[in-house]
């Protein structure tokens, strides 16, 4: 199985691994380790260079995570070299971040569960159980939102035996739980003092790096499904 490096180390730029697999078809590889995160949890794939060839898709498929290439395929057994689109990686870390203080904002003053959500570079959206989402409680969570991000909270991931991560409360936040029945570990992200959940995508290491949040749009999705839209700038 490819190890996924960005779920220790979210801050790695650039790594060497080793071919383990080529589908020639769709110009693509699998290697034996990656700092590429493959998408999942709503938050989009990292793209990027292999060897100097652009990387333009990553996804897990099996056991392997496979990096679709825009050039010439290495062979399986060739070491590579790796390097992330920084920039856009950072940019997806403060976004999801900036998620994570929403989930906790949302459950800890109005006990709202997640029902859905989704983002891209700098902003995206997300959907709770609230019966009514009226402007003034919009703007109150915005507030609330950006006193967190200036709070300077150290954001902490940790992977866990699953019988011990089970035991912390309210560990899932969504509708429904997205858990696979048969992993046996549980990665977790904890914003300091504020929010603690199952989650398998990067962060940044604290909330002053999430930069301003704003609600930019809001509207309902049914009786007790609301929307709420950010975007995240310097």
């Amino acid at each position: 199985m490819t190890e996924l490096l960005a779920h220790t180390d979210a801050y790695l730029k650039d790594f060497h691994a080793t071919v383990v697999a080529v589908n020639a078809d769709e110009n693509a590889v699998a290697l034996d380790q990656t700092a590429f995160y493959p998408g999942g949890g709503g938050q989009p794939c990292d793209y990027g260079w292999l060897n100097d060839v652009s990387v333009n898709k990553v996804k897990r498929q099996g056991e392997h995570i496979w990096h679709w290439l825009d050039g010439d395929l290495p062979a399986e057994g060739d070491t590579v070299h790796g390097r992330l689109d920084w920039d856009r990686r950072h940019k997806l870390m403060r976004t999801h971040t900036a998620f994570h203080i929403l989930c906790g904002v949302v459950w800890r003053d109005y006990e709202a569960q997640v029902t859905g959500g989704n983002m891209d570079v700098l902003k995206g959206r997300m959907d709770f159980e609230f019966e009514t989402l009226r402007q003034e409680l919009v703007k109150e969570i915005e507030e609330k939102l950006n006193v967190e991000v200036e709070a300077a909270r150290d954001v902490h991931v940790k992977i866990l035996p699953r019988e011990e991560a089970f035991q912390i409360p309210d560990l899932i936040r969504t509708k429904i739980n997205l858990l696979p029945a048969g992993i046996t570990e549980v990665r977790t992200v904890e914003i300091e003092g504020l929010d603690l959940q199952a989650d398998g995508g990067t962060h940044v290491a604290n909330t002053r790096e999430v930069g301003k949040i704003k609600v930019v749009g809001y509207k309902s999705k049914g009786k007790i499904n609301k929307r709420i839209q950010l975007e995240i700038t310097d």
